[in-house]
């Protein structure tokens, strides 16, 4: 799977200019290049909170946090992470519209660590990139996958996640057996995504979606042979599926790892490590592990080699 993590395995992209969707507190989208996100506090309540702002009071910082960004971050009191928002069990909304997740409560606890509030901003894939890149945002907190091409660009946590990449298709499905047998399939994935990048990697033929739920539409209907996704997802979808005729035709053989893309730059240094810290401490007293079997089922907070 080291050909997927460094492929894709893991999830970042070449930044397009885009206007993002952010959830209101009533779980509304409202469009803008830099829309409201949601403000997770300690108690748990969401509160509306405009980024445009949080980004004039980040770039009028005191002198003090001048090329500190941990520094200015705590100036503020506010950590923007952006999100996906339609990802499960990643970042995605409950029946009541509320935003949950393995990596919201992951970065809510960043968050904790380092005494501030979390305010979320959900927008298409690109979109995240395009707004890291231009600082309106933080961090990208979606299940990010490490490869080659996205350490040339961004600076990485330490992995919060280990996962394997899965070809699935339809049960009835004899002819795609190894990523090899995807030369000439149809597949579907987010366009510029890892997991397309793979699947083209193998010779198919990508067809570009907005979300998870659009590709699993694709393949329920018959109109693509296989998609790469990530096995704990697979699951995730049977679970709350269990009437769909799907199976996983072939795994990867490593895990890729799943962290936490900021700038790259001294600016950001002190603030990645930080987030390594506290990254650390969530995954030493156990509340990582909590998590990932909560969203997941299983622990996904450890390397599998090395628990082998």
């Amino acid at each position: 799977m080291k050909k997927t993590a460094r492929l894709m395995t893991a999830a970042v992209v070449t930044a397009a200019a885009m206007g993002l969707l952010a959830c209101s507190g009533s779980g509304k989208k409202t469009e803008g290049p830099v829309a409201g996100g949601n403000m997770a506090e300690q108690s748990g309540k969401v509160d509306v909170q405009d980024t445009q702002g949080s980004q004039k009071a980040q770039e009028e910082g005191g002198s003090e946090a001048e090329g500190d960004q941990l520094a200015r971050i705590r100036e503020k009191g506010e950590l923007i992470v952006a999100m996906e928002g339609t990802w499960s069990p990643w970042t995605y909304h409950d029946e009541s519209d509320k935003l949950v997740g393995y990596d919201v409560e992951v970065a809510q606890l960043i968050g904790d660590k380092l005494g501030v509030k979390v305010t979320f901003v959900e927008g298409e894939w690109d979109g995240l990139f395009a707004g890291l890149d231009a600082g309106r945002y933080d961090m990208v907190v979606n299940g990010v996958e490490v490869t080659d091409e996205r350490r040339e660009k961004y600076d990485f946590s330490e992995p919060y996640g280990f996962i394997r990449t899965a070809v699935i298709v339809d049960g009835a499905n004899m002819e795609i057996q190894s990523f090899e047998d995807l030369k000439g399939k149809k597949t579907a994935n987010t366009i510029s995504s890892t997991y397309a990048e793979l699947a083209e990697s193998y010779g198919a033929k990508v067809t570009g979606v907005d979300d998870l739920n659009q590709t699993f539409e694709l393949l329920n209907t018959g109109r693509i042979d296989a998609t790469l996704n990530a096995e704990l997802t697979f699951y995730d979808y049977i679970n709350a599926h269990p009437e769909k005729n799907l199976k996983i035709a072939a795994l990867t053989d490593d895990a890729s790892l799943v962290c936490i893309p900021m700038r790259k730059g001294e600016d950001s240094k002190t603030l990645r490590e930080a987030v390594n810290k506290a990254i650390d401490e969530i995954r030493e007293s156990g509340d990582l592990a909590k998590l990932s079997d909560k969203y997941f089922g299983n622990d996904i907070s450890q390397d599998p080699q090395k628990s082998n």
